[in-house]
């Protein structure tokens, strides 16, 4: 099978490279932006461009894979690219002002846009944005206070999986990696991330409502607490934390794991391999990922970066992406040009119903997200040093 390249998107190095990097709380910064664009002009012939491995692909590393050239041929804009592996990773190299756009997770675009570092959008401007789903506009991770800072481009769960011939009966709940992690003890799977404490926040809104849990990035210090003891918990059952998905895939494969958090590229992966592997949403709902492709308020070629906002959310190039990739893409137009013409279904692509059971990676700020104003939620700095604490 054609391998997508969010199975190859992360160095071996990114588990340490994520932990090692500063984690900066999301009022870390100068404060927001205002400096919106009113009107296009010429573009400025180069963009830089910062993004996960797989979305900026210029034919080098796969011939069949080449949407680059394209923009390059429509706009004049020549195209210069970064990839990276981690969220602190593209926070870190995004402010120091050498990129004119990032495609940024749930867990980066907050601390982007509360520390001045990436633009508002106007999107009057982009031709292609009114046709994006509308269930990612407008969300907290992409637009603050009713102000809009990027174009929503691919979207995913984190799934839970698991080997049919070792976990049964088949789960259903995220239960199988928190209270039952002990019948499989050293054979359990995470994702290497201080967002997974949100995994746990929201397992504990389902079965502990007496903590009054609304948002599992949005946790006071109680909540905060409970959630990271219930990591602790589950610590001695955890064989690999994950952040590269080929890695983990690979720990499926030998039996090394054996339920755990997954990308559905991971199980279409597996599989692929002859794995006996399925994947399930489970009952409580999952975390997710929603990227947002920005533009930096340093920029000195804004023309040109909005140029690639518009081009990579139009359905030819958002079908490639998504595809290569390995996610949904945010143009439903995209759908009907995909090489696999089952790949919109694979990934939920459209089904409001199902992305409604996705809680997308946000950045924990101190200002609660669920609108509660009469206590102090716990920021992601802090998220970052449990984390620490919890993988010992």
């Amino acid at each position: 099978m054609k391998f997508s390249k969010r199975a190859l998107a992360v160095a071996s190095a990114a588990a340490a490279l994520a932990m090692t990097v500063a984690a900066c709380g999301a009022d870390g910064g100068s404060g927001r932006s205002t400096d919106k664009m009113t009107a296009l002009g010429d573009g400025e012939g180069k963009v830089s461009i910062l993004a996960w491995p797989g979305y900026v692909e210029d034919g080098s590393n796969d011939p069949n894979a080449n949407w680059v050239k394209p923009f390059e041929e429509q706009t004049g804009c020549m195209v210069e690219f970064k990839p990276f592996g981690t969220s602190d990773e593209a926070l870190t190299l995004m402010r120091s002002g050498q990129y004119d756009v990032v495609s940024a997770s749930g867990d980066a675009s907050l601390r982007l846009i509360e520390g001045g570092d990436v633009s508002p959008i106007n999107t009057d401007l982009l031709t292609n944005y009114k046709d994006v789903f509308p269930f990612l506009k407008n969300k907290p991770w992409n637009t603050v206070d009713g102000v809009n800072y990027g174009v929503p481009h691919g979207w995913g769960a984190n799934l839970l999986m698991y080997r049919t011939d070792i976990v049964q009966p088949a789960p259903t709940s995220w239960k199988a990696v928190f209270e039952d992690a002990p019948k499989h003890k050293g054979k359990v799977t995470a994702y290497d991330s201080p967002i997974y404490i949100a995994d746990a926040a929201m397992y504990l809104m389902a079965h502990k409502p007496e903590l009054g849990i609304k948002n599992p990035y949005a946790l006071d210090q109680t909540q905060f607490d409970a959630a990271v003891a219930l990591l602790k918990e589950q610590r001695p059952n955890v064989g690999e934390y994950w952040s590269d998905i080929t890695k983990s895939v690979q720990a499926f494969g030998n039996g090394s794991s054996v339920v755990g958090t997954t990308w559905q590229v991971g199980a279409n992966i597996a599989k692929g391999n002859n794995t006996p592997v399925e994947t399930v949403l489970p009952s409580e709902g999952a975390t997710g990922w929603s990227d947002t492709w920005m533009v930096s308020s340093k920029s000195e070629r804004k023309n040109c970066a909005y140029k690639w906002l518009d081009y990579i959310v139009s359905p030819k190039a958002n079908a490639q992406v998504a595809e290569y990739f390995g996610e949904s893409p945010a143009n439903p137009k995209a759908c009907e040009l995909t090489t696999d013409k089952k790949h919109c279904d694979t990934y939920h692509s459209g089904d409001a119903d199902y992305a409604s059971k996705i809680w997308y990676w946000t950045t924990p700020v101190a200002a609660c997200l669920d609108g509660r104003t009469d206590v102090k939620c716990i920021d992601y700095s802090e998220w970052t040093k449990a984390w620490l604490e919890i993988k010992g």
